[in-house]
């Protein structure tokens, strides 16, 4: 479940971030994926703009597109890009009888 603190940090993360290069991560439907540099380059209180250095085009993107993993942010730090959101970590259920 997403809660208002999980976006108000990642606004102010992004906000932190505007003019940083990233890397974009998503889906196109039926297991066609595409991963493009882009450059974040505003932020708004319900959107991020991204500008795509191999066509020079604007997209937005919403804030949960990034925390429900619609799309994976990967951000540069001078070195190397890490994940601007750490990886879901999956834990499995113990069965219980009744």
């Amino acid at each position: 479940m997403i809660c208002r603190t999980d976006i108000a940090n990642l606004k102010t993360d992004i906000i932190e971030k505007v003019g940083q290069k990233i890397i974009v991560k998503g889906s196109l439907g039926r297991s066609k994926a595409f991963e493009k540099e882009a450059t974040i380059e505003k932020a708004y209180p319900n959107i991020f703009v991204v500008k795509y250095e191999e066509n020079d085009r604007n997209v937005t993107y919403s804030y949960t597109d990034v925390l429900t993993r619609t799309v994976e942010v990967e951000v540069f730090d001078g070195d190397s890009y890490s994940p601007l959101i750490p990886p879901a970590v999956e834990t499995k259920r113990k069965k219980t009888s009744l």
